[in-house]
């Protein structure tokens, strides 16, 4: 298996359109389409139904989706060293106001103290995370340099990162920044007490929104508790790829494959 691009971020959701109005509200996603029943994600989510709906953000796509019957909420105790955790990070030009805007509609910060300023080591963006009404982690992200708003990466916790890194790039991604996040500034953005992570970056071959890779040496991780595959912690990485499939990567995130068109 070989993947070529990453297509979109897919999430399971308790009510599709409460999560479809946070998104279009506090992120400025928009759908496309109708929401829809999906029989062959149903089967591959182990559930009776399925029904989702597709919204773009920039030039990028996000999937929500509703199960029946519904899976675990996100759990209430998750945080960014949880091997469960994954969020997507969204480029704004002006993170200010998109803070005031998301806060404004419902999202629930992680981050202590409002958008932080990370220093030049970690790339001089300013930050700022939250959750959505589910519970999902997101990322606000403000560039040096003006960059083109939608998402730029998804990033998932692991336990060993020389594992991880050999898994995506047995399917055809490669790795890029790293860099070892640490200090004040990265405690407040994680909302933990002595952050130290490894932060690896994993580009597809297209230039596509990326993964990266967390792996934190302090705290002390905190195992993935049997997530299932409608569960509500159970985002998707969907990959345009050499043929379809569906698989878990070494700490149990799921990564679905789609041929192209």
């Amino acid at each position: 298996m070989k993947v070529l691009a990453l297509k979109r971020i897919s999430r399971n959701v308790a009510r599709l359109e409460t999560a479809a109005a946070f998104y279009a509200a506090a992120l400025g996603c928009q759908s496309f389409g109708e929401a829809m029943e999906d029989a062959s994600l149903a089967a591959q989510l182990g559930v009776t139904s399925v029904r989702l709906l597709r919204m773009r953000l920039g030039a990028q796509e996000i999937e929500l989706s509703e199960c029946v019957p519904p899976g675990a909420p996100y759990p209430v105790s998750a945080v960014a060293n949880d091997l469960r955790f994954q969020h997507i990070a969204v480029v704004t030009a002006d993170i200010a106001a998109a803070y005031a805007q998301a806060t404004a509609h419902g999202a629930v910060p992680i981050t202590i103290g409002g958008p932080q300023q990370l220093p030049d080591s970690s790339g001089s963006v300013i930050a700022w995370k939250f959750r959505d009404p589910d519970g999902h982690p997101l990322e606000l992200l403000q560039f040096p340099k003006q960059s083109a708003p939608g998402f730029n990466h998804t990033a998932i916790s692991v336990a060993n990162v020389e594992k991880s890194i050999a898994f995506y790039q047995g399917l055809g991604l490669t790795k890029a920044e790293v860099t070892l996040n640490h200090g004040i500034t990265q405690d407040a953005l994680d909302g933990l007490k002595g952050a130290v992570a490894d932060v690896v970056a994993l580009q597809p071959p297209r230039a596509t929104p990326h993964i990266e890779l967390l792996h934190y040496r302090a705290p002390a991780r905190r195992a993935f508790a049997g997530v299932r595959a409608a569960d509500i912690a159970a985002d998707r990485v969907v990959f345009v790829a050499s043929h379809a499939g569906f698989r878990r990567d070494p700490d149990g995130h799921f990564v679905v494959f789609e041929p192209e068109p």
